[in-house]
């Protein structure tokens, strides 16, 4: 059995823990962050998860590269860059993702950059429809919407297009193209809540409005409070929906992790990071948990960002798995 008193209303199993290490960096230019789960393994999480929390681990505790889908050529479609080994290799985490979601085991994905969730929502998604005929909520804790449309994005990194793709606002019928992402990996817009936002692109900030997407940017948590933030952002979820719950460290200020790959200044304390974590682990909802874009080349000091950035990534996900400060 775990150690937390909470039961889980969506699992078959308070304690089986489904483990998916996903090594990919091609959703973005900057090299180092598909070494962000070997790290996080070498630290020690999933010891901590088993022998600590009492979580009984399937799945990996070796990390994918997926070097046998990356294709020879991948030239840029629809300003989308690398866009054939990224649509190939998230169709795998979702393959993956959706075996281990659909056992009823919570499922931890650790990447990685943020366009594996292409793959991990859309693998929940469709396993949790399966399995209890219902919806998935996503909170995407994060300090970038990541809701481009290939043709709206400037750089073409696909890792800030997931939620674009997720919620069917980008479509593809093209197979090798995230052709392959179906209605029922699709996440719906009025079950998705942002929190932590402070660095979003004009193009996202008229798709939040014309499509009345909840986000709660770093204002709304200086303004309210992450206590009330967390609140308003669960009520607009509900209390009966499985929720994903997908963290980028980017969404903490750079002060708590700094090796990431967009560092964007004023953001989350690692206290307030941990009380998200928390109080989603304690709705009983949470059927699925993302940590991405760990990345341990870019801290400028080596030695103690990268440290840094490791040991809170480490405590956001013991957090959202049922640790408590008492």
């Amino acid at each position: 059995m775990t150690t937390s008193p909470i039961h889980n209303r969506f699992l078959k199993s308070q304690e089986d823990l489904g483990v998916v290490a996903v090594g990919f960096s091609g959703g973005q230019g900057k090299s180092g962050v598909d070494e962000g789960p070997q790290v996080l393994i070498e630290s020690g999480l999933l010891t901590q998860l088993s022998d600590s929390l009492g979580y009984k681990l399937h799945g990996d505790d070796k990390v994918h590269s997926y070097a046998e889908l990356l294709p020879q050529s991948d030239e840029p479609y629809r300003g989308m860059k690398n866009p054939l080994a990224v649509s190939a290799v998230t169709r795998r985490i979702a393959e993956q993702t959706y075996e281990q979601s659909r056992e009823g085991r919570m499922t931890l994905t650790l990447g990685g950059d943020h366009s594996i969730a292409i793959g991990t929502v859309a693998g929940v998604a469709k396993a949790t429809r399966e399995r209890l005929g219902r919806e998935t909520a996503v909170i995407w804790v994060d300090a970038h919407a990541d809701i481009n449309r290939p043709e709206d994005s400037d750089s073409g990194n696909i890792h800030g297009m997931p939620v674009a793709f997720l919620t069917g606002l980008a479509t593809e019928e093209k197979e090798e193209y995230f052709g392959w992402i179906k209605d029922d990996m699709r996440l719906n817009k009025r079950k998705l809540v942002y929190i932590g936002l402070r660095d979003v692109d004009q193009a996202e900030k008229v798709i939040l409005r014309e499509h009345g997407i909840k986000a709660f940017s770093m204002f709304d948590i200086d303004r309210y409070g992450i206590g009330r933030v967390v609140e308003m952002a669960l009520a607009h979820i509900g209390s009966d929906t499985p929720i994903h719950l997908s963290f980028d460290v980017d969404a903490l200020d750079p002060q708590w992790a700094p090796s990431t790959g967009t560092p964007v200044r004023g953001g989350l304390t690692l206290r307030e990071g941990d009380f998200i974590c928390e109080s989603v682990h304690q709705t009983g909802n949470l059927v699925a948990m993302d940590l991405v874009e760990v990345n341990p080349q870019l801290a400028q000091d080596q030695l103690v960002g990268v440290q840094e950035t490791i040991r809170a990534g480490c405590s956001l996900v013991r957090c959202a798995l049922g640790e408590s400060l008492l």
